[in-house]
């Protein structure tokens, strides 16, 4: 455990001076090719860094948040695009925003009330918690999933059927806390208004309400503008805009999908077997159909979300068992995680001894 940690920070620590680089050398390269040039040996360090750690706490979030993040928003950045585009935070800003699941928070523009896009429908207002409010439901949820994590104790016992839903609720609680806790230092340091990585995605009413405005929104505002909105414009030109986001959401998908295959290599150190991959096309494929068919029906017909948000849950629950769970399962990475929460709690105990007060012993 120590010698892992000690590999987390070096890790860190080579981020962190890479980021300074970009910061000092590579924003001061002109737009384009040429800055793209500089920064890819960034790109390769920030791929190959999560490869020293063994641990899955720590290499997920870092996997996640440079393997993935990290280099999306650096290519954004070689052309000027993005969250670290001019003019440039300071140089602590530039860094946790370049690594770090934060958005900052913008308000809307005019622009957007007028957008027809259905794929940039606002969420409802009620589902649109305050301050207090998500931080009762961050405790809740951090509760949920202390007693998932105690259910393991008995998964022996458990149907496996039981044993994936609690899989995806733990998949989702779980990427959730953690977002919300690298993203909090940051916040509580510079006053950063920092949008929410997720929308209470249980509320979801369809594929495209569940992937476009509720589940992880730091990698969707990322997807937009280095794929989507680039594959929408391409497409314009050869199938017309009436279609051209058809091929833009299934883009999206597909890269999406190859990343979370990066990603996974990252857990199992296996070649992969693109079922994940095959998850996000498949999700990408049906959004793109709910897409064409809303345009067909408009107003005449529609399910009332009391159907459509079960429907949407469950669509999601049973192709993650199909094909998102797999090559975890198959690899032992659930073990592992399971495993890794016992010894994280004895290096508390031995690390951060508990007192008991005067008078008990």
């Amino acid at each position: 455990m120590d010698a892992e940690i000690k590999n987390f920070i070096k890790v860190w620590i080579t981020a962190i001076t890479s980021l300074c680089y970009c910061y000092y050398i590579v924003a001061k390269i002109p737009r384009g090719t040429i800055r793209l040039l500089f920064l890819l040996p960034i790109f390769y360090l920030f791929t190959m860094l999560p490869c020293n750690l063994n641990s899955f706490h720590l290499g997920a979030p870092t996997a996640f948040f440079l393997g993935w993040l990290g280099n999306f928003k650096l290519l954004l950045f070689a052309f000027d695009q993005g969250p670290l585009s001019p003019p440039l935070p300071k140089l602590l800003h530039f860094i946790s925003i370049a690594c770090l699941p934060i958005k900052l928070k913008q308000d809307p523009s005019p622009n957007t009330k007028n957008n027809k896009n259905p794929s940039h429908k606002s969420t409802p207002k009620s589902h649109n918690p305050t301050k207090v409010t998500r931080s009762m439901l961050l405790a809740i949820k951090a509760l949920l999933l202390a007693m998932i994590i105690r259910a393991y104790e008995r998964r022996s016992n458990l149907h496996p059927y039981v044993i994936l839903a609690l899989y995806c609720c733990h998949t989702y609680l779980a990427v959730e806390i953690v977002l919300v806790l690298a993203a909090a230092p940051v916040q509580a340091i510079f006053g950063f208004e920092i949008e929410p990585q997720f929308n209470e995605p249980y509320f979801a009413t369809s594929l495209q309400d569940f992937w476009g405005h509720r589940w992880n929104l730091m990698v969707t505002s990322i997807l937009r503008p280095t794929i989507y909105i680039p594959i929408r414009s391409i497409s314009a030109n050869v199938i017309g805009s009436r279609w051209a986001t058809l091929p833009a959401i299934i883009s999206t998908f597909i890269v999406s999908g190859l990343a979370h295959e990066v990603i996974y290599f990252y857990f199992t150190r296996v070649h992969p077997t693109w079922e994940v991959t095959w998850f996000f096309i498949l999700h990408g494929v049906c959004t793109a159909i709910e897409v064409v068919v809303k345009k067909a029906v408009t107003n005449r017909w529609w399910l009332h979300r009391a159907i459509s948000g079960p429907l949407t849950i469950m669509f999601v629950a049973v192709t993650g068992g199909w094909l998102f769970f797999p090559q975890l399962i198959r690899n032992g990475v659930d073990i592992k995680v399971i495993e890794e929460y016992s010894i994280l709690a004895d290096f508390v105990k031995v690390n951060i001894p508990f007192h008991l007060p005067l008078g008990k012993s």
